[in-house]
Formats: structure tokens, C-alpha cells, sequence
């Protein structure tokens, strides 16, 4: 195996791969209290009964979500890496491959762009995989998850979920396509606890 001092530039690397990682943590939250003021709007046109302008909300609420779970595993990914490649700079297994990385990490981490930054990543995990110090690739931080339209299923789920919360009630509930009035209606007391973690489960369940 072909050795090479790691040098100031890759110590440098993990230094801003950890600096990224806290960035895209950041963006995460504030997404998340994006989702929230979406999650508001949704509510209130529900009260008002405008279901076409209060399913515009839940779509935005859901991209953000998963936008929002996009950055926490990018910033994962990267920790990972950045880990891995302190371990390998300790044991001397820098190896050649993973040094010509090093050449595009700069450019990658400049431009934020995580489609950019998610390939050098792969570079990293596969230059790690002769040392044995990578598991099977992560998931494509990407995901797919930002195609434009949500899933007609999803929208409903939320917007049950956000009628249930908050004690509304939507007419024609069970049609295909989710079209119905809102009417404003007390939640039986009884199912308080229970609907409170079914919009829990719902908000988790892209994480």
C-alpha cells in the first residue's frame, strides 16, 4: 500500500468538514422552524376553510421537512468522514487515492452545493474501503426528495394530522382527493393523547 505524509492540508480537510457539518445542522433547524410556520398556516386555513390554499401550505411543509432531513444526513455523512479520515492521518494509512480527493474538497465545501459535496463524499467512502474503515455507502444524501410535487397520500396524512391537533373537523374526509369544508369542531377528550402522537409519528417519520 502507498503511503504519504498527511500533511497541514488534510488536517485542514477534517477541520472544515466539521465546520460544514455545523452549518448544515444549522440550516436544518432553521428549516425545521420553517416546517413549524407552515404547519401554522395550514391551521389557519383550515379554520377559514380554504382546503386548495391549505394543502399549498402542507406541500411546503413537507418539502421543507425533507429538505430539512436532507442537511441532517449530509452533515452525518460528513462527520463520518471527517472521523474517518482523523483515524486514518493516526494509524499513517493515508493513502495516494485518498490525498487526489483532497484536491476537490476545497471547491465542494465553498459551494455548499450538497449534490457537489455528497460526490466527494463518495470519494472519501470509497477511498476508505481498502482500510477498512468504511461501511457500505450512506445513503445518497439526496434522496430524491426534492422533487417538486408531494405525494397526494402524504398532504392528506397531514392535514388529518393538523385537523386532529387542533380539534377541526374536515367534511368529505374520506374522498380520494381530499377536497371537503372545515368545519370547527371540539376533539373528544378522550382521543387527545392519542392523536397528539400520531402528529408526533408524523413529523419523525422522515428522520
Amino acid at each position: 500500500m502507498n503511503f504519504f505524509s498527511s500533511g497541514p492540508n488534510l488536517e485542514k480537510q477534517v477541520f472544515d468538514l466539521k465546520l460544514t457539518s455545523k452549518q448544515f445542522d444549522r440550516m436544518s433547524a432553521k428549516s425545521t422552524k420553517q416546517e413549524k410556520a407552515e404547519l401554522l398556516k395550514v391551521k389557519k386555513e383550515m379554520e377559514k376553510g380554504n382546503m386548495d390554499v391549505a394543502r399549498i401550505h402542507a406541500q411546503n411543509a413537507i418539502r421543507i421537512r425533507n429538505t430539512a432531513t436532507n442537511y441532517l444526513k449530509l452533515a452525518s455523512r460528513m462527520d463520518a468522514v471527517a472521523a474517518r479520515i482523523d483515524q486514518a492521518i493516526q494509524m499513517k494509512a493515508v493513502t495516494k487515492q485518498m490525498g487526489g480527493v483532497v484536491k476537490g474538497m476545497d471547491k465542494a465545501l465553498k459551494s455548499m452545493d450538497m449534490e457537489q459535496i455528497g460526490k466527494v463524499m463518495e470519494q472519501f467512502e470509497s477511498s476508505f474501503e481498502n482500510l477498512d474503515l468504511a461501511s457500505a455507502t450512506v445513503e445518497n444524501a439526496l434522496g430524491g426528495a426534492t422533487a417538486a410535487s408531494m405525494p397526494e397520500a402524504e398532504v392528506d396524512e397531514l392535514l388529518d394530522a393538523v385537523s386532529a391537533e387542533h380539534g377541526l373537523e374536515i367534511a368529505n374526509k374520506a374522498a380520494a382527493v381530499g377536497k371537503g369544508a372545515v368545519q370547527m369542531g371540539a376533539a373528544a377528550d378522550e382521543h387527545d393523547d392519542a392523536l397528539e402522537k400520531r402528529l408526533q409519528a408524523l413529523r419523525e417519520g422522515a428522520m
